[in-house]
């Protein structure tokens, strides 16, 4: 082996294999590719490593260790050499994975770019210590090169001082699926997909085909899936729901935001609804079937049933310190409200109210007694003007007899104005 070449798999597969006496083997029919790090050594030292080379021998198919192969660069081919006739290890068979049929034309996560990209080639290197993948060529001379034709056009497009274009991702960079066999990872951390944004992650399971999806979205844990479907388009929501069993579903389903599960359900058949609500916890049930009841354009179908409240008794050290423990959202902060044992609203503090106030005052003393509130029956066209004319973030939710319902955030209004029928909600109510 020389002390490095590059090529693309794409260059190798379909290529002769010769023996030590320039007598042809067979042709490459694809190359097995290790991708599972050795667990004594660091993921980040890690790159998949060619481990076999699946060819035809005198009509037979074999896999050939890949450590008695030479590759050399002849120009623009390459010419493939077998030292020894020696077959892989059944292993290489069970655990590598085939670049032609796993990844090649596959789908895969740019972590850099956050999107979803189509693999066209391989571009792998040879070097003293075998042949590894270095990066996914997802560019336009990428699809050609696996056409045969990148040469010819980029020879047309000379003249003009051009050239196809040529776009890598590193492999560090990727994630790829493989959609007949979603547990192939392709990455140095198998988890590397739980650390995009849940709006990130939404957007690519969108655009991914449905059996790829569903596999996805199914590969997380039940937190990390209920903060995705929260953020995805309706269509994308109801179609992930549906294929899911009812008992996964309904245990995604009750981390969620019960206004958020509400609004989900108001575009899945009757009998599924029902079904998932029979399943459900009873007392995330009960708060969804509450929801339900409202009519499309009544505040409470708008509204989230997780505020904060706390007694007019606590103090301010006291409140800071739950705020502290229990860590809410930006958007349940908006406004904390004041009950009593019934739950009747008694006024509002702000978060800027408990940090200017001294810890041992109470809230008693410290909350906005007069304070806009609107009823869970009032239509929603009256919240925009409310929260402009008092410069609002969050309104308090009432029934008749001024009992807390929830609260409608800024963000939801803004949405139902754009017709997203997507909200931002999320938390719990304490005392």
């Amino acid at each position: 082996m020389t002390s490095q070449t590059t090529f693309y798999a794409s260059q190798i597969i379909g290529s002769v294999i010769y023996d030590i006496h320039n007598s042809k083997i067979g042709n490459v029919k694809d190359l097995f590719i290790n991708a599972i790090a050795d667990p004594n050594s660091s993921a980040d030292d890690f790159r998949p490593q060619v481990i076999g080379v699946k060819t035809t021998v005198k009509g037979q198919p074999k896999i050939l260790d890949y450590n008695h192969i030479t590759i050399t660069n002849k120009g623009r081919t390459f010419k493939l050499v077998c030292s020894e006739l020696k077959e892989a290890e059944e292993s290489i068979s069970s655990n590598g994975i085939l670049i032609g049929k796993h990844i090649l034309d596959q789908q895969i996560v740019d972590f850099n770019g956050r999107k979803l990209v189509r693999v066209n080639d391989i571009r792998l290197v040879s070097v003293a210590s075998g042949t590894y993948a270095l990066a996914v060529d997802i560019g336009t001379e990428g699809l050609l090169r696996r056409l045969g034709i990148s040469n010819t056009v980029n020879t047309l497009l000379k003249p003009f001082g051009t050239s196809l274009p040529t776009e890598f991702i590193l492999w560090d960079d990727v994630q790829a699926f493989d959609s007949t066999n979603f547990n192939i990872k392709l990455s140095r951390s198998s988890n590397k997909l739980n650390t995009l944004h849940p709006s990130d992650l939404a957007d690519i399971i969108e655009d991914m085909g449905a059996a790829s999806r569903q596999k996805l979205f199914e590969s997380l844990d039940e937190e990390h899936a209920a903060d995705v479907l929260e953020e995805m388009e309706p269509y994308a929501q109801a179609q992930i729901i549906e294929n899911m069993s009812i008992d996964k579903a309904a245990d995604v389903l009750e981390k969620m935001p019960a206004d958020e599960v509400a609004d989900l359900m108001d575009i899945l058949e009757d009998e599924k609804v029902e079904l998932l609500l029979n399943e459900m916890e009873k007392e995330t049930s009960e708060e969804v079937r509450g929801l339900l009841e409202y009519e499309d354009n009544e505040v409470g179908s708008l509204m989230t049933t997780d505020y904060i409240s706390f007694r007019e008794t606590s103090t301010v050290e006291e409140t800071l310190v739950e705020l502290r423990t229990q860590k809410p959202k930006a958007d349940e902060i908006y406004s904390l409200f004041v009950t009593d044992q019934a739950e009747v609203l008694l006024g509002t503090v702000s978060l800027r109210d408990l940090v200017v106030s001294m810890p041992d005052k109470t809230l008693a003393e410290i909350m906005h007694r007069k304070y806009v509130s609107v009823y869970d029956e009032e239509k929603i066209n009256s919240l925009s003007s409310i929260i402009s004319k008092y410069d609002l973030l969050a309104i308090p939710v009432v029934n008749r007899e001024r009992v807390m319902m929830g609260m409608v955030v800024i963000d939801d209004i803004v949405d139902d104005l754009i017709d997203k029928g997507k909200t931002k909600k999320g938390g719990r109510a304490w005392h």
